[in-house]
């Protein structure tokens, strides 16, 4: 692909399907759309955007539930040269007030059952948004002064006939990051990125093929979501199937059972939940032949649970917001559970110690990626841009090893690292080793000082419904497998973990100094 000529991802992926247009691109809650009636529509309400003063490069901030409308907004707006902002669906009206604020989005696209904390936020925001469009307007009842229905908006207006001349390097969307640490950032990706994770880990690795049904856990809104049910599936026609609310075990398996899809984008916290279930399909009631998972290091034991039960192998990448999804993973072809695997062909991937310089075979160190995905910046924030963006290197956050082999195996962190008795522990190490324990469901270890004042790992432990093991029987068990320095010495059972809204665990909240 030449990117110094003009690039507009929607058109590229109209261009790419326009030979299958009756086929199904998307089956959600409500219903269908082929790729014929999914570029149309995209179209449609690129014209829309334009004829409703949104000009090329300003911001919609798109806050709206995994639905068609969803991707007609998302790559219609591209489609037009105007930049959609992704925003989580699980948040407060403070925060959506912060994000209209930091992105000056001039619209707001949502859906009815969206609108009220949406409305609030607009109340709350210093910044106004112009216009609001919403679909399915029913589930709210009354739509605010102002506001129109999403379908007779879009409907009133022509396919807009041409798409916006846009670059490669352009600004084409934002994603804000889970905001962890600190208020979320705005993420600014580029029209070509997709391009790239589609082309480097979709195809590559993944492989997916046009017969492919995908259906993903992590939402639109996350990076890993978007290319799930995406960048990935509509660059090679395949069919996606898109589902508005939580994906709890049981939503999971009516859709696993109704729509058979033949491949799955979870998390651990979602595998290890679902591997829980009472009501887990049986092999022959699915068509999964395999499985992705991302968003926090998938532990051994239960990536080996689920082979044996569905026959279909798990793949476990690391990805992040601002390289828009998977540079490390393991392959359907090669897969060591345990670990993350190695780089995808197109990133190149250093760890370094302390000292900036690379670490030796084995050694700990943090993980920086260079790679044709990465993010320009993150929105009105330089400070937090230069320590991220280090020339044509990303500084991960994450600590890792890599073994002779070149195979990566995840070290948490680089904030969670445990110094003890003078050396470096891992959290994840000992969570994944007590995760093999058969009546543990999750778990998170943090440090915690000792009467003596000298941090010791203490683990939280969530253990499976119906079960039961005792404090001494878990470092028992920890200590059989790990170094001894490395057993938990305080463990607190607890009915479940602080997570963030699209899953990962916050350590930082059990890092509490009165426990």
């Amino acid at each position: 692909m030449n990117f110094d000529l003009p690039f507009n991802f929607a058109e590229h992926l109209f261009a790419l399907n326009r030979e299958r247009a009756d086929k199904l691109a998307y089956i959600d809650d409500r219903g269908t759309l082929t790729y014929g009636e999914l570029e149309q529509q995209a179209r449609r309400l690129a014209s829309a955007l334009i004829a409703n003063g949104i000009h090329r490069e300003e911001r919609v901030l798109l806050a709206m539930q995994d639905m068609r409308e969803w991707v007609i907004s998302f790559l219609g707006a591209m489609y037009a040269g105007v930049v959609p902002v992704a925003v989580n669906t699980l948040l407060t009206a403070d925060d959506y007030a912060y994000m209209l604020e930091n992105s000056r989005a001039q619209a707001i696209i949502t859906n009815g059952a969206m609108l009220p904390v949406l409305v609030e936020a607009m109340q709350r925001a210093d910044h106004e948004a112009r216009q609001l469009w919403v679909a399915y307007p029913e589930e709210a009842g009354t739509l605010p002064q102002g506001a129109q229905p999403f379908e007779a908006w879009m409907g009133a207006h022509a396919m807009l006939d041409k798409p916006a001349r846009t670059m490669g390097d352009d600004p084409g969307f934002w994603l804000y990051s889970s905001g962890s640490t600190g208020k979320p950032k705005g993420t600014v990706h580029t029209q070509a990125n997709p391009y790239w994770t589609a082309e480097l880990y979709g195809k590559a690795i993944l492989n997916l093929q046009e017969r492919d049904i995908c259906f993903s856990a992590a939402k639109l809104f996350f990076a890993y979501g978007l290319g799930n049910a995406l960048s990935f599936p509509l660059s090679v026609g395949a069919t996606v199937v898109l589902m508005a609310g939580r994906p709890t075990p049981d939503a999971t398996f009516a859709r696993w059972i109704e729509h058979q899809p033949t491949v799955f984008f979870g998390a651990p916290t979602g595998f290890a939940g679902m591997l829980a279930n009472a009501a887990l399909p049986g092999r022959e009631q699915v068509s999964l032949r395999m499985c992705s998972s991302a968003g926090e290091a998938l532990p051994a034991e239960i990536a080996q649970r689920f082979k044996a039960h569905f026959g279909a192998d798990i793949v476990d990448g690391l990805g992040s917001t601002e390289m828009l999804h998977i540079f490390l993973s393991n392959r359907p072809d090669d897969i060591r559970y345990g670990s993350t695997g190695k780089p995808v062909p197109g990133y190149e991937i250093e760890l370094r110690g302390e000292d900036g310089r690379p670490v030796g075979v084995g050694e700990i160190g943090e993980l920086y990626i260079k790679g044709p995905s990465t993010a320009l910046m993150y929105w009105n924030n330089r400070t937090k841009s230069r320590d991220t963006f280090r020339g044509e290197w990303l500084k991960s956050g994450d600590k890792y090893s890599c073994d002779a082999d070149g195979y990566y195996t995840y070290a948490g962190r680089s904030d969670d690292m445990l110094k003890v008795s003078g050396i470096y522990v891992s959290p994840f190490e000992v969570e994944a080793t007590l995760m093999q324990h058969p009546a543990v469901l999750e778990v998170a270890v943090v440090g915690k000082m000792d009467q003596d004042g000298l941090l010791k790992p203490k683990s939280f432990v969530v253990c499976k419904p119906g079960q039961s093991v005792d404090e001494q029987e878990l470092k028992a068990f920890v200590k059989e497998r790990l170094a001894p320095y490395k057993y938990p010495r305080f463990v607190e059972f607890v009915n479940d973990l602080p997570k963030t809204a699209t899953g990962k665990i916050q350590r930082f909240r059990l890092r509490d100094p009165v426990r």
